[in-house]
Order: structure tokens, then sequence, then C-alpha cells
């Protein structure tokens, strides 16, 4: 605090200062704030279907979880996948797949250990989990990856008939996830071509395959097939030996037999001939009925296909219209009212400067002469909208530009206004700032948002009732953070501007 003072009491018309301050203040009170992070895995969680597997979470620094809250939850806060409150398990708001499924285990609660165990893995399983851990106001959580992979049944290889001078040699395995790897492969580890490869998805929504090769004598008569998991890297291997006997043969004798045959009789010859004629055209005949009929099986396959991702393409609009609705009922039971804010003067840092309308304001750089009346900032760069909301739900809008140092948020009437205040929900503030090339949720600790995210123009939407704030990008209205439910509580509330080598303006 004395570094603080003597920054301050320097009259120097250099900014430099004022960003020594800003820099020292954050990163002390950032450290203040700080209780405890959620850690779970950096790399994603690999499960085998059929099989249980764990979703590591623990507490650093180490420190006892048995009175907190504990919530696993995949895509909505409310409805979760594991809940553990007040030193129990809760059931009420459990997603129905996941009920007889889960299990946290309470050994190492005093350890700061939450990890989940989920039961008997399933496809619908894969995707993204989060770690919520909660101790009354101040929580933390972490993004977990599950994938999921199978292994299939064993390649079964059969000998299907002649082609080309060899033998057609098929290779079937069922039950794989996700897509396998198949490979022919000669004696010595050589890798042979495969002439088709098929691969479909069955009923329970897992990989079949099919390949073919065609083996001639004397060339790759010992071969095995093999299919692989990537991803768990793992694979299932047959081998079969294809004997002399089984590739075709012309014997000569035959051969002359049929010669001197077409020779004594000619006309015994002709009509032989005219039989095989049509014997051959009958088999060509056939074997295009055949190829006719693999296709048809593959088209129809296709078609299968299709249907099933035009089934999961509706599946996900009748989601997507679900959320529609919920927000079109929640605009028409609780409108929210666009109001039109003022920046307050008597609340400006004196390094702030007003617009006359109260509109916009910007850093100077230098300290103005004003009075240090209670209402001031007189350490923080900051300034209050005149306007206050204690029901309803509002929202405004505030332009940032390109500037690379400003908060936009809400506060509590009775924040702290003299000295040192730490940015989060604690001291009665919520909001998002950017700094340089950080952009943060100012929670406790601040959670990190992709600087890609970083608006031109930001829209604050307060709901009093529910005691959230949400922020979206003012352009392609794309959520930006939201505060959960009751994390803002009841009293008036203002809205918050902090200014750094920048400006800030309120939209009409």
């Amino acid at each position: 605090m004395k570094v603080l003072s003597f920054c301050h009491n320097s009259r120097a018309s250099s900014p430099l200062p004022g960003f020594i301050i800003f820099f020292l203040t954050f990163y002390v009170h950032k450290m203040e704030s700080a209780k405890f992070t959620v850690i779970g895995s950096p790399e994603p969680v690999t499960a085998t279907l059929g099989q249980d597997t764990v979703l590591p979470c623990h507490l650093s620094p180490r420190m006892s979880a048995a009175n907190m809250e504990v919530r696993w939850f995949r895509f909505e806060f409310l409805s979760f996948v594991h809940l553990y409150r007040d030193g129990v398990d809760q059931d009420e708001g459990q997603m129905p797949e996941y009920r007889g499924r889960t299990e946290l285990s309470k050994a190492g609660l005093t350890d700061g250990n939450v990890p989940l165990r989920i039961l008997s893995i399933r496809l619908s399983d894969e995707g993204q989990y989060r770690c919520f851990v909660q101790d009354d106001t101040f929580y933390e959580e972490t993004i977990l990856e599950l994938r999921v992979a199978g292994l299939g049944s064993a390649p079964l290889i059969s000998l299907e008939g002649h082609q080309d001078g060899g033998i057609w040699v098929v290779c079937r395995s069922a039950g794989w996830y996700p897509e396998p790897e198949v490979l022919w492969k000669h004696l010595n580890g050589r890798h042979l071509p495969s002439l088709s490869e098929t691969k479909s998805r069955g009923d329970n929504n897992l990989f079949d395959t099919e390949t073919a090769i065609v083996i001639k004598e004397y060339s790759n008569q010992n071969l095995s097939c093999c299919i692989r998991n990537t991803v768990l890297n793992q694979d299932k291997e047959s081998a079969v030996y294809i004997a002399d006997p089984f590739f075709p043969r012309v014997n000569p004798w035959m051969v002359a037999l049929s010669v001197i045959l077409m020779v004594s009789f000619g006309f015994i010859g002709l009509t032989v001939y005219l039989f095989k004629t049509k014997g051959k055209l009958t088999e060509e005949v056939g074997k295009r009925d055949l190829e006719i009929d693999k296709r048809d099986q593959e088209i129809s396959k296709r078609d299968e296909e299709i249907e099933k991702r035009d089934q999961e393409i509706s599946k996900r609009d009748e989601e997507i219209e679900k959320r529609d609705q919920e927000i079109r009922w929640r605009k028409h039971v609780a409108p929210i009212e666009e109001v039109n804010v003022t920046l307050d003067p008597d609340t400006a840092h004196p390094q702030l400067i007003l617009s006359a309308d109260g509109k916009s304001v910007r850093w100077a750089g230098t300290r103005q002469d004003l009075p240090n009346n209670p209402e001031r900032f007189d350490t923080e760069l900051c300034v209050l909208g005149c306007e206050g909301f204690t029901s309803g739900r509002h929202y405004w809008e505030v332009e940032v530009g390109d500037g690379l140092c400003w908060a936009v948020g809400v506060a509590r009437e009775s924040v702290r206004r003299k000295g040192g205040i730490s940015f989060s929900p604690e001291e009665g503030i919520w909001a998002v700032r950017r700094l340089g090339d950080q952009f943060r949720a100012l929670t406790s600790p601040a959670t990190p948002l992709p600087l890609s995210q970083v608006p031109s123009r930001i829209r604050v939407c307060l709901d009093c009732d529910r005691g959230q704030v949400t922020f979206f990008d003012a352009g392609d209205q794309a959520p930006i953070f939201t505060f959960p439910p009751a994390s803002v509580p009841g009293g008036r509330i203002r809205p918050w501007l902090r200014v750094v080598g920048s400006q800030l303006s309120l939209c009409p």
C-alpha cells in the first residue's frame, strides 16, 4: 500500500506510474483472492466400451472438500452427471442416462480428491465434462475430455471363389469404435494392397468392416488380416495359409481330348461350342447380377447411413428448437429491458475524463483537481453508472473499440471506493476484462476466455431476480461469459467501468 500511495501522490505527466499501479494491484489482489484451483487431466481420458473409467479431479493446494459442493456436469449446470452436496450424493436433477452409473469416492475428499467413476462406458458418454467445486461463495471448475473406444471381434478370413487366376479372400470383423484401420500383411510383415474395403455402422452405432484381396499361387499364400484401434493402439489379427490345391488349374489331357473331339466330330463340336457359349453368357449374366446385387447392398448401406445421419441432424435440430423455445419462453415471462445508462461524475477517479453527456469516459494520464468526496474512487481507475437496479432484467451496451486495457460489468452500490480493491465477486464486482493479450472473466480466480472472442461492443445483461450477469458480443449476439445464477446477491446494482490508456463509450 505504501507503493500505491507514493505513485498517486506523484503529479508527473507520464502515464507510466498509472500502468505500474494497475499491474501491481492486479497481481497482488489476484494472489490474495485465490483460494484453490481445480485441476483435471490435461490430456483426453480414454475409456473402453463396457468397462469402467475414472475422470481425475483434485484441488490445489490440497484441502478437504468434504463440506464443499462437487458438481460434475456436461452441457447444462442444473442437469448434472453427479452432484455431491451437504455431505451426501444428490439424485434429484441427475441426467437419466447416468443414474446408477456414477460414483464419487468419499475416501479422498479430505485430501481434495474428487474423481468421478463412470460404470459400463457407452458411446453416448464421449465428450466434455466439467468438474465444478464450490465452497460458500468461492468456486472454480476445470474441463476434461473423455474419449470412448471399442475393440471389435477377431477378424474372420474366408475364401470366396476364384478371380483373375487367383483366390478371392475376404476378411470381416464387427463392433469397432471409432472407425478402425484395416491391413493385409504378408508373413514377413510387408503390407499387401486390398482390392475393396467397406466400413459401415450397425444398429449399435459401432463400425463393421469388410475387406478383400486376390491371392495368386506362389505369391502370398501366407497372409494375415490385422484390424487396429488407433485410439487404444490395440489390434486383433488372424492369419491363413492357402494350400496349392485351392488354386485353379487347367488339365492338358482334357484340352487335347477336346481338340480331338472337335476335329473328329465337327457337328458335335459345334454343338458343344454353342452350349459352352451359352453357358459362358449365363455365367457372365450371373456375375453381373451378383455385382449388381452387391452394389445394391452397398447403396442400401449408404442409404441407411444417410438416414441415420439425417436422424442425428433432426435430433440436434430438435435440441436447438428446444433451447430456442426456452429462450422465447424466458423472454415472454420475464422480458428484458434496454436501459439508457449514463456515468456518474461524482464516482469517477480523478484521472478519468467524462464527456458532457455522461456517455463516454477516457483515461487522462494525469490527475485532475477534483473534490475527494466519499463516492469517488481514489485509487482504482473506475467509474459507476448513475442508474441502479434492484429487480427486473436489464441490458445496455458498451463500445470498447480496440482498447487493450479495460473492464466492463456491474458492481454493488456499496462497493469500496477508497484504496486498492479486488476485482472479484467477493468485492462486489462482476465483470470481464482485457489486459493486453489476456481476456478474462473476473471470477475468483479469474477465468481465461479466448482472445478471439474479444468484441468491439459488449452487451451487459443483468437479471436481478435470478442474481445473474451475462455478457454477449453485441455484434453477433454470441455469448461471452455468464456468472452462475445467485452469484449477484440482493441490493442495488450499478453499471461499472474501468479504463486505462483507452476510451469506453455507452451506446445510445
